[in-house]
């Protein structure tokens, strides 16, 4: 019998892990294989389960976090061990601080070595990152750890990081019963009913105001007909964070995105609220600028595990511990139906016709776009059932005002502020939506930070659409420099040819020189689902709204 035959004959640990993967209802791993990962990956993919193989580390995290936003189930991804699980560490805090569960099976240098060229201290990284760390360093309690990975991942919404050294997971497996799977123990946990005092308190102080808004985060998407009915019933406005855009996307009275990002209508209606009742949100420092999108109001946070403090500070006036739904039940049952005194039809008919954007659009003598002008050419092509990718960098402010995108159709994830993660996050949109169109949203500086990705975009012919707003800068520094009248030097860089670079790696490419023909190229893709890049050169000197109240408050 030959060495090959030997092995396969073996059952080894990394099999027994591979089961306990699969039990979890694991069907896709998005993977950059090295020698403490790669014998486990192939099981996976032995098994049945769907493996995306990037090209960076941090891809494979970064995509495991929008398709865990997108699927609502846990995320997966696995890394080698020392480079590859370093490689993570800005993925990990965006998916700690977006709160978003994720378990990444990443190897561990071989317990027996006295040294090995891969060998470092590696909990500390992860530690410090705001996500779990389990060295697996008992065979015995393989299955139960990685169960248990699946639990903690989602009650406490963050990334859980297990950490098997290469050389335990090539022992041949002993015999092992897999335990009760994490869905199995989940589902007995039970909604969270508000108690009955703060909810005679909230009622008092909704009966009091005079001005009110229903704001929805992530935690009210299971309570968006109750949400619109509980303001109808009390003359509220509605309103999203960012990352929950489009929940009341159909509304009339919808005012759309609270912070930073509000329309011009928007900032001035949330400005006259008193009291802003806030479902299964952070509350984050941009939802509010600070408490200033909202001067006069008094705040409420209603979640199943409030804040206090969040990002530096107290983030609302009352806190009710409690689930969306349970809440807004309860507060239906006691409060009495409003007069309509703010939703009025000459409101609703206001924020129907209110336009994104305000300023006069121009195109400039170098054929570069106005980027508002861009926003509204896509919004009007783009079909609204197809999955948009939205990144950061001063380009994501435009476009997200597209304003006919319902939720669950148009993916941000900005809490840590990072860019680059476009094609990551196309990747795992693409993996959630299986077939669906994908269109990445991206500029310029964020798409070459990554843009090796496209390869596997390619590789797996994936049906990702890469639109770039190609200002050829980092848009947002050098509004910032120029702000305080320095040199933007530093920060300009012109445009490399991205048609020629999106073919070389197996896509179709165009540099858009007409906006007329957006239309056409959208069909072509509707029709190929062919992986594609459409480099759209927009103007340097258009500074979006966010960005200049920014200027203003540091000038």
């Amino acid at each position: 019998m030959t060495d090959a035959a030997r092995f396969a004959d073996t059952r080894r640990n990394f099999d027994l892990l591979a089961d306990a993967f699969i039990q979890e209802g694991v069907d896709t791993v998005f993977a950059l294989m090295g020698d403490a990962n790669m014998y486990w990956a192939t099981r996976m993919a032995d098994r049945g389960c769907r493996l995306t193989y990037v090209r960076h580390e941090h891809a494979a995290v970064a995509a495991a976090l929008a398709y865990a936003r997108l699927s609502g189930k846990v995320g997966v991804a696995t890394v080698t061990c020392g480079p590859g699980l370093t490689n993570t560490l800005t993925a990990l805090p965006a998916a700690a601080i977006a709160r978003v569960p994720l378990v990444i099976f990443a190897g561990e240098p071989p317990l027996k070595a006295a040294w090995y060229n891969q060998m470092i201290e590696q909990a500390p990284f992860v530690l410090a990152s705001g996500a779990a760390y389990h060295r697996m360093h008992d065979p015995a309690r393989f299955t139960q750890t990685v169960r248990d990975a699946f639990i903690q991942a989602q009650v406490e919404r963050r990334p859980v990081v297990l950490g098997v050294p290469m050389d335990l997971q090539d022992l041949p497996a002993a015999e092992a019963t897999l335990p009760q799977p994490a869905a199995l123990l989940l589902q007995k946990r039970y909604p969270a009913a508000p108690d009955h005092r703060v909810i005679s308190e909230l009622v008092e102080q909704i009966g009091a105001a005079r001005r009110v808004v229903v704001l929805g985060g992530l935690g009210a998407q299971g309570a968006v007909s109750q949400a619109r009915l509980l303001a109808e019933r009390c003359d509220a406005l509605l309103a999203t964070t960012l990352p929950a855009r489009g929940l009341f996307n159909d509304d009339p009275f919808s005012v759309g995105i609270a912070g930073g990002l509000s329309s011009p209508l928007a900032a001035e209606l949330l400005a006259e609220a008193d009291i802003v009742l806030a479902f299964g949100a952070s509350l984050a420092h941009h939802t509010s600028m600070g408490g200033k999108v909202w001067p006069r109001a008094r705040t409420v946070q209603v979640d199943t595990d409030p804040q206090v403090l969040n990002q530096g500070r107290a983030v609302a006036d009352l806190f009710v511990q409690a689930d969306a739904s349970s809440a807004i039940e309860a507060l239906l049952e006691r409060l009495p139906a409003r007069a309509s005194r703010w939703r009025t039809p000459e409101l609703a008919e206001r924020l129907r016709q209110a336009p994104a954007f305000s300023e006069t659009m121009d195109r400039d003598d170098q054929g570069a776009f106005d980027p508002r002008q861009v926003v509204m050419a896509l919004d009007a092509v783009i079909p609204p059932d197809w999955t948009i990718v939205n990144t950061s960098g001063h380009v994501s402010s435009f476009t997200a005002q597209m304003q006919h995108r319902p939720f669950g159709r148009f993916l941000t994830i900005r809490e840590f502020g990072a860019i680059g993660n476009g094609t990551s996050f196309a990747l795992g949109a693409a993996a959630a939506r299986r077939g669906e169109p994908v269109v990445l949203l991206d500029g310029d500086g964020s798409l070459l930070m990554h843009i090796q990705e496209l390869e596997t975009v390619a590789r797996h012919n994936l049906p990702v659409l890469v639109v770039v707003l190609n200002d050829g800068a980092y848009g947002s520094e050098i509004h910032k420099l120029r702000a305080r009248g320095m040199s933007d030097a530093g920060a300009v860089f012109g445009s490399p040819d991205f048609e020629t670079i999106a073919r070389g790696f197996g896509f179709t490419g165009e540099r858009l020189g007409d906006l007329g023909r957006l239309d056409v190229l959208m069909a072509g893709f509707a029709a190929s689902r062919v992986p594609s890049l459409i480099d759209i050169p927009i103007r340097q000197d258009v500074v979006s709204g966010q960005m200049k109240r920014l200027a203003a408050s540091k000038s």
